[in-house]
């Protein structure tokens, strides 16, 4: 028997938002030639499916696509802005099982700002609240964390804590995805200490949960600060994702766009066992991008358990006793540029921004 796959599939590029980010919005697809029924139909055995776009919401047939997906997904969780609350709730109430994900990048100003979204933030906390009250049990916010908004990540935390809710994080990445290479933090010492806050206050709940995603965000620190990922990288071998255009593909992480093939035109098997899906297994092996997003790191958790586990048991147990039981200048990297052994310079030339790799 054939083991199940995590998936992502991008059902549009269409988006309402315009995030200072992205740019993905600048280059939609067309509905015409967006992935069909027909082809979700296609899709293997996953245990777990994200959906995303662009706004998956302009879809107007998401509910018949999440229905599909369902017949071949244990769980499946939407990415969204949270925008279109109507066509939101009224999918929740035929999938009270689905995970939402709204995302909001700051409190009410930042927010609006970042996303190009006029009342956008009071619209996501809207849905978010209502469906909370409808009794739904996998909601939460999605924030990705640059310079203007990380000083919102722990309030934002704590709302989402005060309302038992989800709470994920990103950083600015680079890629073919989001028509981007010029995305960069600045003052990482700063972004890093918010981000140490929040670390601390993962650890001090209760939930295991919790724990582990403190060491997903010591990994995101260790990323903004250039440095080798730190789990192994296995996209394209057990995770795919697949484009509105039905191109399967390693990752959305890649500089530029990387095809094992188009389900549109090949069965599964024939796709996933192609030359072309090994040529592109071979250039991840080699990946040098060192992406820490959630999409490649929460299989690489769960297949390389021991690494995040004992990282957890040191900080969570072993410091049980001080008061703040995690330092960004754990990592040496941290304290070298702190001490002016590395500059921003260096750091700047090893990141994926284009603009800032003169010294590459």
């Amino acid at each position: 028997m054939a083991k199940k796959l995590n998936g992502t599939v991008i059902v549009t590029y269409r988006c309402n938002a315009k995030c200072t980010m992205c740019n993905r919005y600048k280059v939609p697809s067309k509905p015409e030639e967006e992935i069909t029924v027909e082809t979700i139909r296609k899709l293997p055995e996953m245990y777990f499916t994200n959906i995303t776009g662009g706004e998956p919401f302009i879809r107007e047939d998401l509910k018949e696509i999440v229905r599909e997906l369902y017949k071949k997904s244990d769980r499946i969780v939407i990415s969204t802005n949270g925008f279109f609350t109507d066509r939101i709730v009224d999918l929740c109430k035929e999938f009270p099982q689905v995970g939402i994900r709204i995302s909001i990048e700051g409190l009410e100003k930042t927010n609006n700002e970042i996303r190009g979204l006029d009342d956008g933030f009071n619209r996501g906390y809207t849905t978010l609240k209502t469906l909370v009250d409808m009794g739904m049990k996998d909601v939460g916010f999605g924030m990705t964390v640059q310079d203007r908004n990380a000083p919102d990540l722990v309030p934002l935390y704590e709302i989402s804590n005060e309302l038992d809710m989800e709470f994920a994080t990103a950083s600015l990445h680079n890629s073919f995805y989001f028509v981007e290479s010029n995305n960069i933090i600045h003052d990482r010492l700063t972004v890093a200490e918010n981000f140490e806050n929040l670390i601390n206050r993962l650890l001090d709940s209760n939930s295991p949960k919790k724990w582990f995603r403190a060491y997903f965000n010591h990994g995101l620190i260790n990323y903004i600060f250039s440095q080798k990922r730190l789990l192994p990288c296995d996209m394209s071998f057990d995770t795919f994702f697949i484009d509105p255009y039905g191109d399967v593909m390693p990752c959305n992480g890649t500089k530029e766009k990387e095809v094992m093939g188009n389900l549109n035109e090949q069965s599964w098997d024939e796709l996933w066992n192609s030359q072309e899906a090994e040529a592109v297994r071979k250039k991840v092996r080699c990946c040098d991008r060192n992406c820490w997003m959630i999409g490649s790191v929460s299989p690489a958790m769960h297949k390389y358990i021991w690494k995040p586990a004992f990282w957890v048991v040191k900080h969570k147990f072993l410091h049980f006793f001080k008061k703040k039981k995690y330092s960004m200048y754990e990592n040496k990297i941290v304290r070298d540029y702190r001490d002016g052994k590395v500059t921003k310079e260096q750091l700047d030339a090893c990141s994926t921004c284009e603009n800032c790799t003169a010294n590459k």
